[in-house]
């Protein structure tokens, strides 16, 4: 497919609206088009300012309340006596709007991340190909990264443990390349994913509805982001090799 008709369905790749077929495709042309995966990048960046710029709507400055306070001290009268409480609470009442309004709208950003992740997820274990560099060697994966992102990172050695490194991948999240490694344990694959920029969300390992674990945490500037149709456990376990190499 020309790049032409790709422009055309990058909206709906930055949207997370592309069916799982044509998102492999197109993700398989961005590694090879660098115009096409400069274009999505920009598209993706512009997307993630517009969704902060709007959070930011509804935060209300921090001197909001001392203005107005300032501004009724003065009338000592009865009436002002009688008013306060009452623009005082009103007062209040913006702040916990502002205040739950930024908190609603950031949960709902970092719910829109994970479930980009697990279509990620899930996408890249329907390939043929899920992997980029095929490999369980720590040794061989993480080099292969190098020069492709604008970070590093550390793998654990896994003998002794039960899981097995099956290679990695490069992906596009939050606008930039990140990585993405795939495990293995008793049948069950697991993601790993690796991307620049703290704030990542799940917390604790825990099993949502759709049937997936996830556990997330950020360090050294990076969020790290473990999933899998496994259980919260084994996922936990998974995160706790991730977190012992980190720097």
């Amino acid at each position: 497919m020309s790049c032409e008709r790709w422009a055309e369905r990058l909206d709906a790749y930055v949207d997370g609206e592309m069916p799982d077929q044509d998102w492999r495709v197109l993700e398989e042309h961005l590694r090879t088009c660098s115009d096409c995966a400069r274009e999505a990048l920009g598209r993706m960046q512009l997307k993630h300012a517009t969704r902060a710029a709007a959070a930011r709507r509804f935060v209300p400055s921090p001197d909001f309340r001392l203005r107005i306070e300032k501004s009724i001290a003065p009338r000592r009268n009865r009436l002002a006596f009688l008013w306060s409480p009452a623009l005082a609470m009103a007062v209040a009442l913006v702040l916990v709007i502002g205040v739950s309004s930024a908190i609603f709208l950031r949960r709902a950003a970092q719910k829109q991340e994970l479930a980009q992740l697990l279509d990620m997820h899930v996408a890249a274990l329907a390939s043929a190909n899920p992997v980029d560099v095929v490999s369980s060697d720590r040794h061989t994966v993480k080099p292969w990264f190098q020069g492709k992102l604008p970070f590093t990172f550390n793998i654990p050695e896994l003998a002794g443990s039960p899981y097995k490194l099956d290679g990695g991948r490069l992906v596009y999240f939050r606008g930039q390349a990140g990585a993405q490694l795939i495990f293995e344990l008793r049948k069950h694959e697991f993601s790993v994913f690796i991307v620049q920029g703290g704030g990542a969300a799940g917390g604790v390992a825990d099993k949502g509805k759709n049937g997936f674990s996830t556990e997330s945490w950020s360090a050294a500037g990076l969020s790290y982001v473990v999933m899998s149709d496994a259980g919260a456990a084994d996922v936990h376990a998974l995160g706790d090799l991730m977190r012992s190499v980190q720097k």
